[in-house]
């Protein structure tokens, strides 16, 4: 199962995700964009998905405004 790292702007709506080979690759991204990240309103999310159709289903609220 593959690996997505989320980066979402609550103020704006803007999404940015990252396909990884693996949930461990994209939480290690995650932590290291965590520690840099001085912007209260950007949320950082991991997460496994089968494929980037179930990952924009299961987290529909991430994509809703893109």
């Amino acid at each position: 199962m593959s690996g997505y790292l989320i980066k979402y702007h609550r103020r704006s709506g803007q999404v940015e995700f990252s396909k990884f080979d693996s949930l461990l690759e994209a939480t290690k991204k995650r932590i290291l964009l965590d520690r840099v990240n001085d912007d209260p309103d950007l949320e950082i999310v991991a997460v496994a998905s089968q494929s980037e159709a179930n990952l924009r289903q299961s987290h529909s609220r991430y994509f809703s405004a893109a």
